[in-house]
């Protein structure tokens, strides 16, 4: 399921429009029909959206998204302390070299 289609389902949910929640989150007319094209909303949009339905981010990701999550989720919860330490240093290792370009 892709984002269009979770946020279609909430909108639907709310008994509202599409034009009626845009105006209520102050995004301009058509912000939010415009996803069902394919384009993927920001971060800082995506958690306004998720707060505005009262959802969890994880909830507004496609399948695959979610699934990945998931898994990573369950690897970290099973490493060790000194093993969650190391990932996580690498990580903003890794973090900050990207930072440069």
């Amino acid at each position: 399921m892709t984002f269009y289609n979770q946020l279609k389902l909430l909108v639907e949910k709310s008994h509202k429009s599409f034009n009626q929640v845009e105006r209520e989150l102050g995004y301009p007319r058509n912000a939010l029909a415009n996803y069902r094209l394919g384009k993927e909303p920001s971060a800082k949009r995506l958690a306004e959206i998720a707060n505005y339905f009262d959802v969890p981010l994880e909830y507004l990701l496609c399948e695959n998204e979610m699934q990945n999550y998931k898994k990573i989720q369950f690897l970290f919860n099973h490493l060790t302390q000194t093993q969650k330490k190391q990932m996580l240093d690498y990580i903003q290792t890794q973090l900050k070299g990207q930072k440069q370009f």
